[in-house]
């Protein structure tokens, strides 16, 4: 008789076969074991330079790895979108992404990728009102003042954005398009180049995150004209919001998720997600948060998925009254 065909060997061959394989599942478990990227599609310097470290250092308590904060801006956040949606799924790099790479500008033009789809989103890490500022030398004490000024001379008046397609261009362009006066955008990589370019005077108006603003407007170097949340924010108690002066319609925020590329595996997304829970329950990254006017959102991949379904959807009503979106 076959000694490999009693029930006795066939069990010892199983035995062997899983010891030779216990190593590789065992690393296939192990996770993570080198240091982690986290792009962000923006310059450094700015709000989502400054969010992305705030959270590395917090993947990186709770992971026990590093994480490398690679900030790539340009093609209206598409560069650095595009490079996590094209990097491998296997967990070590990451994207906190806006609606500009995930949404807008997709619908805008023909990308490489698809915004949604090609990514698994794990949590939405903050929310970003925007403030509508102005450089003290354009002389404007509200925005009464500056539509008037705007209605004089259309498109005299030129704003800065932190790129195509983002929260501070639709948000300025929705603003313009209600109060009925012409605009002109100058988008930049990022808001850091575009709040140079603002308090240098190259440029008169932004709609531009809190976190970039706050200090230049403490310093008189920028002067705030209207505050994009719902209420009126502790950082400049007495700046209205868009809503009290009847613009609320017109009031966006910026977004930041953290996704990875699709086909990562679900222990991976499980892992990722835990740590962003316990991070917004730490002390320190909360007082960071409020320092960048940012508000947390708990949302489960799941429902951070639905968000950014949603808000493609408002995007893209908003594009098309517009005149933005591209046609197909």
């Amino acid at each position: 008789m076959n000694p490999f065909t009693t029930p006795v060997a066939r069990r010892s061959l199983f035995g062997l076969a899983a010891l030779a394989l216990w190593p590789a599942l065992h690393a296939q478990e192990a996770w993570p074991e080198r240091p982690i990227t986290l792009i962000h599609p923006y310059a450094p310097g700015g709000p989502a330079d400054t969010l992305a470290r705030a959270l590395g250092r917090q993947l990186e308590a709770r992971l026990k790895q590093p994480v490398v904060v690679d900030g790539r801006g340009g093609g209206a956040a598409t560069i650095g979108t595009a490079a996590v949606a094209r990097a491998k799924p296997d967990g070590y790099t990451l994207l906190l992404g806006t609606s500009a790479g995930h949404v807008v500008t997709p619908l805008m033009q023909r990308i490489a990728y698809d915004g949604i789809g090609d990514f698994r989103f794990i949590a939405v890490v903050a929310s970003q009102p925007n403030v509508l500022v102005a450089h003290p030398s354009l002389g404007v004490d509200g925005v009464q003042d500056l539509i008037a000024m705007a209605r004089k001379e259309p498109g005299r008046l030129n704003y800065a954005s932190a790129g195509m397609g983002g929260a501070t261009h639709l948000g300025a362009e929705a603003f313009a398009q209600a109060a009925q006066i012409k605009l002109t955008h100058v988008p930049y990589a990022g808001a850091a180049p575009a709040l140079k370019d603002l308090v240098g005077g190259q440029v008169q108006l932004g709609m531009l995150n809190l976190s970039a603003t706050k200090g230049f407007i403490a310093e008189g170097k920028l002067k705030a004209l209207a505050y994009g949340g719902a209420q009126r924010t502790p950082l400049l108690p007495g700046v209205p919001t868009l809503a009290e002066l009847g613009w609320g319609n017109t009031a966006t925020a910026t977004w930041y998720t953290l996704a990875a590329p699709k086909g990562t595996p679900d222990r991976v997304v499980e892992a990722l997600r835990a740590a962003v829970a316990q991070a917004g329950a730490d002390t320190a990254y909360g007082q960071a948060l409020a320092a960048l006017g940012a508000e947390r959102m708990d949302l489960s991949p799941q429902e951070t998925t639905a968000f950014v379904q949603r808000d493609k959807a408002a995007m893209s009503q908003l594009l098309g009254t517009l005149g933005l979106l591209e046609k197909r």
